[in-house]
């Protein structure tokens, strides 16, 4: 069976190699033992159950709890050639009973079904009367009352543990601590299934976190068009309101920006999550209701513009980033003003005071996370479980490492404010009684008088109202939601208090750009392979067009890249390569050779005229300058500017043989590209920054020093 499995791996999937722990796994379930498995988004899971449903005889179901994640899968299987089909409300009665006939025929190798159809009696009876190989509940933490997540139809899936005690089951899931994954366990009746925890690093994603200074949407709008300009993102806000505010911003700045909310109707819905699967570039703004299920490989970014309520949710959010492995970045912007509406928002929900009392903490572990000054990945990974040795270098700590200094006078003072004032007031209020600004408020309550009025005046309001969110995350102060957001004082504060304890909180700085390379999936690919790159995209798009499916489907942009760096010119080399099967290789090879073949005569082409660019390197080392090299050979100046661009680039010449600026010009212009330019370094902003001091060909000769290796 081992060796059947492998065999379905390579042929049908086209991947040479199992990963991690999905041999062990699929090997448990082809075994006809049940598993339960822990393993981070894009690391594999659904080859999981999906390889034994084929090796098994009999049909997978698969339980899944939403429709797009459903028709998704299928549609990607139907692509490899596999027998696979859903049961759910996007079809019609005659659809429907052709499929549960293929499934009593065993004519299908996986069915999608959600767990509220899966639990009638009716479709339990059908399924009684055809072959059964597996169980698959995805998502399983939906099973769990503590969880982020949690769907109460999940808790009756135990049935299928009593009404098919021989099948072998499956539950899977990205996210869990400790006490969700036990919650698993016991409530699928999963006690003697073999747990499998792959670990939940992923290690492509780069977490940045940093407060909200009251220019949120710039500072987003400034991150996509510096780090992912044209690529698929999703932005994330807490309220309906925000989202189609923020989508209309970022349309209005150029961007392909969509709304998704339940707000808006089935229809429109369903029209803009489909643009965001099948176009490139597209970014959904949404309420956090969107993603879960979306199995699109290419987002490269998730952006929060306010705080999520646990760190499960951010770590489910973030993670619909980068499922292909590539660079990706999880960016998110907050204010204490976010922690104030989560809390109103739990203290008026109908959940019972046991689920407020989980949920406040799990809030609570979410504003400590954010204002860490420490390792985020470690943090992340240690609240899972998980274990990182070193810290990652891939987060805005690691990256920027953080200030801090000795803030326990100052929150002496802070916490004071708050006590002497009867712990009564919000933080905008104790700031102005600390500054000791002259108000009517003020004096009405008599607080003029207090020892605390005017005690804070060395810092501004600013400043003093990052000493109170830090101190909120540290849970020295709570938030009184009923009071209106007034702040108590928590147990942990005394030691502070009493001098007992050194307090350092973290610098507030201004926004820095973390690197000065672009994060899209091309720029890991060399310039001169750029075209390349874009003509394999367009190729995919149109077949993905064709058979009206998103292009990811055909391929994931690993293996375009792939395809990029190995420039297969046969079926064979095209077989070789990861993500490529049997049917694809006969589907789709012939289309990309095509495309690549053209490019490899197109630079064939390009090459001859190398000796051009000779001539005016020989010229320069013979003692011309460019004006002189230009008159020499009757060529444009910015002719001769391009040849020198290219020779400093890979190191031939060096710039100040080329151009006569000063050290101090020339820095100048390079940090107006690295701060100022866009990912793709155009000639025109920094031009026009300077007022046209500087031509064209002199920048191009400075950007192209600005990327010449180390």
């Amino acid at each position: 069976m081992e060796d059947k499995a492998l065999h379905i791996l390579n042929s049908t999937f086209g991947y040479s190699e199992f990963r991690d722990q999905q041999q062990a796994i699929i090997a448990q379930l082809i075994d006809g033992r049940d598993a339960v498995v822990l393993m981070p988004t894009g690391g594999g899971k659904s080859l999981c159950y999906q390889i034994p449903a084929m090796a098994r005889a009999g049909v997978g179901i698969i339980v899944s709890p939403l429709i797009a994640l459903m028709q998704d899968q299928v549609a990607a299987l139907k692509q490899l050639g596999v027998s696979a089909a859903f049961l759910n409300s996007t079809l019609d009665a005659a659809s429907a009973r052709e499929v549960e006939q293929q499934l009593l025929r065993g004519e299908l190798d996986m069915l999608y079904v959600a767990p509220e159809r899966l639990t009638t009696e009716r479709f339990l009876n059908l399924l009684e009367r055809a072959p059964i190989a597996l169980f698959a509940i995805d998502e399983a933490h939906c099973v769990s009352q503590w969880g982020h997540d949690f769907r109460p139809e999940y808790i009756q899936l135990s049935i299928l543990h009593e009404r098919f005690p021989a099948i072998p089951r499956i539950a899977l899931t990205a996210t869990a601590d400790a006490p969700t994954r036990k919650e698993i366990i016991q409530r699928l009746a999963l006690e003697n299934a073999e747990l499998f925890v792959s670990g939940f690093d992923r290690p492509n994603i780069r977490y940045s976190i940093s407060q909200n200074q009251g220019n949120a949407k710039e500072q987003l709008l400034r991150f996509i068009l510096n780090e992912h300009e044209n690529d698929a993102g999703i932005v994330y806000c807490l309220s309906r309101k925000k989202v189609e505010q923020i989508a209309a911003w970022l349309s209005s700045k150029g961007l392909n920006a969509l709304p998704y909310h339940a707000g808006l109707s089935a229809p429109i819905r369903q029209q803009h999550q489909s643009r965001f699967l099948s176009e490139d570039g597209v970014i959904i703004v949404a309420t956090i209701a969107f993603g879960m299920g979306i199995d699109k490989p290419d987002v490269r970014f998730v952006a929060h513009l306010n705080l999520p309520k646990s760190i499960e949710s951010y770590y489910q959010e973030t993670g619909r980033a980068g499922r292909d492995g590539l660079p990706s970045d999880a960016w998110m912007m907050y204010g204490l003003q976010d922690v104030i509406m989560l809390k109103q928002m739990m203290e008026t929900s109908d959940a019972d005071e046991a689920h407020k009392r989980v949920e406040r903490h799990k809030l609570q572990s979410m504003l400590g996370f954010s204002e860490l000054t420490t390792c985020r990945r470690q943090a992340l990974l240690k609240y899972f479980d998980d274990h990182l040795e070193q810290p990652c270098g891939n987060c805005d700590t690691c990256l920027v490492p953080v200030e801090t200094w000795d803030a326990t006078v100052v929150a002496q003072k802070a916490l004071s404010c708050v006590y002497k004032t009867n712990q009564r007031f919000g933080v905008t209020y104790l700031i102005d009684v600390m500054l000791g600004k002259d108000m009517a408020r003020i004096k009405q309550f008599g607080h003029d008088q207090l020892s605390v009025y005017g005690i804070g005046k060395e810092l501004d309001a600013k400043q003093w109202n990052s000493v109170y969110r830090q101190l909120i995350a540290r849970n020295l102060l709570s938030v009184d939601v009923e009071g209106h957001g007034n702040l108590r004082l928590t147990e942990q504060c005394r030691p502070v208090l009493r001098g007992e304890e050194t307090l350092h909180l973290r610098k507030e700085s201004k926004q820095i750009k973390l690197t000065q390379r672009g994060r899209k999936a091309y720029n890991t690919v060399k310039d001169t392979e750029k075209a390349l790159w874009e003509a394999l995209r367009a190729c995919r798009k149109t077949l993905a067009d064709e058979s009206n499916v998103p292009p990811y489907v055909i391929f994931h942009d690993a293996t375009l890249m792939e395809m990029v760096e190995r420039q297969p010119q046969n079926h064979d080399q095209f077989s070789r390569m990861s993500g490529v099967g049997e049917k694809k290789l006969e589907a789709y090879a012939d289309e990309f050779l095509k495309v690549i073949r053209e490019h490899i005569d197109t630079v064939a082409n390009a090459t001859s005229s190398s000796d051009t660019v000779e001539e005016t390197l020989s010229l320069l080392r013979s003692g011309m300058n460019a004006e002189a090299i230009a008159a020499h050979r009757n060529l444009k100046l910015t002719t001769i500017h391009t040849h020198l661009a290219k020779a400093i680039e890979t190191g031939e010449v060096e710039l100040q043989q080329v151009i006569e600026l000063s050290e101090k010009e020339i820095k100048t212009i390079q940090n107006a590209f690295l701060n100022f330019g866009d990912e793709d370094r155009k000639l025109k902003p920094i031009h026009e920054a300077f007022e046209g001091a500087y031509d064209y060909g002199l920048l191009q000769c400075i950007r192209a020093s600005i990327d010449i290796p180390a």
